[in-house]
C-alpha cells in the first residue's frame, strides 16, 4: 500500500503552559519538504538544529513522553504527534521555545481541529508502510501491560484500560478508518486520580495543571481538608461535596473518554517509530513506557525491511543481463582470475554481478586448506571487476580501455566467504566520472548478509 506523502498547508501557532514545567511556551508547526519526517527544534536555544521525533530519543515516560537530543529536552510530545500522525501529516517541523509542548486543554483537539479544517497538502514522494506479517507481542511483567499487533490490510488500534476503579470501571476504545479522529478521539482530555495529585506535586510535576486541562477523578468523597487542599492547588473555587466520581466536570465527553485519551496517547507514541503501519494494534493497559517499547520494535522491523529492499536478490532462473561471453568482451581478465560469472542488474549508476565460489578455486589449496576461506583481497578484486563492467559498458570501444585500482578506502570484512557461497556483488557510482577517475561504493552479499564493503576509486586508461 502506497500513496503520496502529506504536509501542512500553512503555519500554525499555539501558546500555553507546559503541563509539568508550568512554563509559558510558544509553539509553531510548519510545513516541511518530502522525506523530512516530523522534526522538532528548540527555538529558544541558539544554534539548535531540528531532530527527528524518534523513539531513539525517548529518555523518560513517567507522566508523558520526553525526548532529548544533544542535551535539548522537549517533553509531553504525545498529543501533537498524535494529531499529526493520525491526520496523515508525514512532514512537518515543530518549533517550541521551551522544554515542553503546551498542554492547552489537555487534549489534541486544538491541533486536530486546525489541521482538519484546512486539510493537508499532497506531495510527490510516495508514502511507505510497514506491513506486519507475523504477530508482534510485548508485555511488561510488573505492570501487566501488554500490546499485540496482528497482521491486517489496514491500520487500527484498540485500547482496554483497567485501573481497578469503581468510577472508571473497565473501558474500551477503538480507532480505525471509520472513526473521525478529530471529533471522537482528539477531543478526549488527559485525566488524573485525586490521590495521585499530591505525589505529583511533590515530584515537581503538573505545575501547569489546572481544572481546565485535566479530568480529575475521585474514588471516594472529598473531606473538608481535601477540598481545601484542592482550592489551594487550583485557586479559589468551591468544590461540591461528592461521594465519588469526577471532581471538576459533571460528566465525561464520552462514557469511555479516559480510554479514548489513552488511545490518543498510544497513537502519538506509535508515531515515534517513524513509519506508518498496516496492522491491528491491541493494547491492554497501555502507557507511555510500553507504547514506546513497541514503537522501538516497529522501528527496528521497518529498518530491517528497508535494508532488505536494498539488498539485491539473485534468481538463478532469470536470464542474465550480461552472460559470461559478454563479460569476456568487456573485461581483459580470464580464468582463473575472472571473478564474475554473470551480470543480473545494470543501469547507468549501478550494477549487480554474481560470483559462484567453488571448492576447485586454486587459492583454496593453500589459503587455510583445513578450513578454506576466500581471500579478502580477491573479494575486493571481484568488486572491482563488476565495477569495471559498469564503466566499460558505457564506453564506445571498451576493448581499447582497461580499469585499474587507484584507491581502496573503508574496506570491511563482515563474514567469511567459503566454498559453496554465491556472492551477490553490488557496485554503485558515488560521483560522475571525471578525468578518467571513477568513484564507487561496493557491497558483497551472501544471501541477505553483508560479507564485505569498500569504497573504490578506479582509473580508466587507454590500452597501448
Amino acid at each position: 500500500m502506497q500513496d503520496k506523502q502529506q504536509t501542512l498547508k500553512k503555519i500554525y501557532t499555539f501558546e500555553g503552559r507546559g503541563l509539568h514545567s508550568g512554563k509559558s511556551v510558544l509553539m509553531r508547526i510548519l510545513p516541511a519538504g518530502e522525506n523530512h519526517g516530523i522534526k522538532i527544534r528548540r527555538s529558544d536555544i541558539e544554534g539548535s538544529l531540528p531532530f527527528s521525533a524518534s523513539v531513539n530519543y525517548v529518555t523518560n515516560t513517567q507522566r508523558g513522553t520526553v525526548l532529548e537530543h544533544k542535551g535539548e529536552i522537549v517533553s509531553t510530545v504525545e498529543h501533537i504527534l498524535s494529531a499529526l500522525w493520525t491526520l496523515g501529516v508525514d512532514n512537518a517541523l515543530i518549533e517550541v521555545d521551551g522544554p515542553e509542548i503546551p498542554i492547552l486543554d489537555g487534549s489534541a483537539a486544538p491541533y486536530a481541529d486546525a489541521i482538519w479544517a484546512d486539510g493537508t497538502q499532497a506531495q510527490q514522494e510516495e508514502r511507505s508502510y510497514l506491513t506486519v506479517k507475523e504477530k508482534i507481542f510485548y508485555k511488561e511483567p510488573q505492570s501487566g501491560s501488554e500490546i499485540t499487533i496482528y497482521p491486517d490490510d489496514n491500520f487500527s488500534a484498540e485500547v482496554m484500560i483497567d485501573f481497578n476503579s469503581k468510577v472508571l470501571g473497565n473501558q474500551y476504545a477503538k480507532f480505525d478508518n471509520s472513526v473521525n479522529y478529530s471529533t471522537e478521539i482528539a477531543c478526549c482530555r488527559t485525566f488524573v486520580f485525586l490521590h495521585d495529585i499530591e505525589p505529583l506535586i511533590k515530584n515537581n510535576l503538573i505545575k501547569g495543571g489546572d481544572l481546565n486541562n485535566a479530568v480529575v477523578i475521585a474514588e471516594r468523597g472529598l473531606t473538608a481538608t481535601e477540598s481545601e487542599k484542592l482550592q489551594e492547588i487550583f485557586g479559589k473555587r468551591e468544590f461540591e461535596s461528592i461521594e465519588s466520581g469526577y471532581v471538576n466536570i459533571k460528566e465525561p465527553k464520552f462514557p469511555n473518554e479516559c480510554a479514548r485519551h489513552k488511545l490518543l496517547d498510544l497513537l502519538g507514541d506509535l508515531s515515534l517509530s517513524g513509519v506508518r503501519i498496516k496492522g491491528r494494534v491491541i493494547a491492554h493497559k497501555p502507557g507511555h513506557k510500553i507504547n514506546t517499547e513497541i514503537a522501538k520494535i516497529i522501528k527496528k522491523m521497518a529498518n530491517e525491511t528497508l535494508n532488505s529492499k536494498e539488498i539485491p536478490q539473485f534468481d538463478p532462473n532469470a536470464l542474465p543481463v550480461i552472460d559470461i561471453n559478454g563479460i569476456k568482451k568487456l573485461l581483459p581478465h580470464r580464468p582463473p582470475f575472472l571473478m564474475v560469472d554473470r551480470i543480473i542488474q545494470m543501469n547507468k549508476e549501478e550494477v549487480v554481478g554474481i560470483k559462484t565460489v567453488g571448492i576447485n578455486e586454486g587459492y583454496f589449496i593453500g589459503h587455510f586448506p583445513d578450513e578454506p576461506v576466500m581471500p579478502g583481497v580477491l573479494i575486493i578484486e571481484a568488486m572491482a571487476q563488476v565495477g569495471g563492467i559498469l564503466v566499460m559498458n558505457d564506453l564506445d570501444e571498451p576493448e581499447r580501455y582497461s580499469t585499474y585500482f587507484a584507491k581502496i578506502d573503508n574496506a570491511k570484512f563482515k563474514r567469511k566467504v567459503v566454498p559453496g557461497d554465491v556472492l551477490v556483488i553490488k557496485l554503485t557510482l558515488t560521483a560522475p566520472m571525471r578525468r578518467s577517475l571513477v568513484y564507487m561504493k561496493g557491497e558483497v552479499y551472501v544471501g541477505n548478509t553483508l560479507a564485505c564493503e569498500a569504497d573504490l576509486v578506479a582509473q580508466v586508461i587507454k590500452n597501448k
